[in-house]
């Protein structure tokens, strides 16, 4: 028995490595996936390569036309939605509050927040239309925490937490889950392109994995075992919760600060 056999899940920031690594297990699971992203060849390439009951569309998922469509085409292509999982984020730049760009500010916000909040609103009627379903929201451990320099980004992951509690308190009626997952450092492009930023990429990331307990970044399969758990019944009773999956990044930063 597959744990997501029958279901239907719409995945943005699809053709991210957290949203391919996820779109491969789901698939692998029994789901039907819609893979939404902005750019075009990568999301199609994406879902080429998982293949099976996969399919692509290209969305700005901070459009609220935009983000409609995607879940109309989850409906008219796979005949419903069970589990809308909202990927898709950007870091924005590293700069000191007084210095953080309005326009860099803004377009984090557009993208981490009110995308997230569209995709929740446009999954709600389908989910009550099954009469269940799973929204999983990604967060980070900026969510739970914070790091100098990182105003827009850090502000934007604990925004969508209280997003995630509220919404869960409305809809636990209807039998729709809401929940948040705090990845840590994570094996993806977005990761790599930060170490390149950095000047001495290689430098970087011995510098960062001497902070995590367990010495290295998580790979993206394993932050997607924490999202499948979270899609599938044997969450049934979890929501408005966020779940940590950091390497130890939480518990080492706490027994610092005591």
């Amino acid at each position: 028995m597959y744990r997501l056999e029958g279901k239907v899940a719409v995945i943005t920031g699809g053709a991210g490595g957290l949203g391919r690594a996820a779109g491969a297990l789901f698939a692998r699971e029994g789901a039907s996936v819609l893979l939404v992203d902005k750019t075009g060849s990568n999301v199609e390439q994406a879902a080429r390569t998982i293949g099976g009951t996969c399919a692509a569309f290209v969305a700005d998922v901070t459009d609220p036309k935009q983000v409609d469509a995607y879940v109309r085409e989850a409906e008219s292509r796979f005949g419903g939605l069970d589990i809308a999982l909202l990927n898709a984020g950007i870091v924005g730049v590293s700069k000191p509050v007084e210095d953080y760009p309005e326009e860099i500010f803004d377009q984090v916000m557009s993208v981490n927040v009110r995308a997230v909040w569209l995709g929740l609103r446009a999954a709600i009627r389908p989910m009550r239309r099954r009469g269940r379903g799973s929204v999983v929201i990604t967060s980070s451990i900026q969510g739970l925490s914070a790091l100098p320099q990182t105003s827009a980004y850090t502000t934007s992951k604990h925004a969508v937490v209280g997003m995630a509690k509220g919404a869960a308190l409305e809809l636990a009626k209807d039998h729709i889950r809401v929940n948040c997952i705090h990845p840590g450092m994570t094996d993806t492009p977005m990761m790599d392109q930060i170490h390149v930023a950095s000047g001495a990429p290689a430098e970087m990331l011995a510098a960062v994995n001497a902070t995590i307990p367990m010495r290295r970044y998580a790979r993206a399969d394993e932050i997607a075992q924490l999202m499948l758990f979270l899609a599938s019944d044997e969450s049934s009773y979890c929501t408005g919760a966020s779940y940590v999956a950091d390497g130890g990044i939480l518990a080492s930063w706490t027994a610092t600060a005591e």
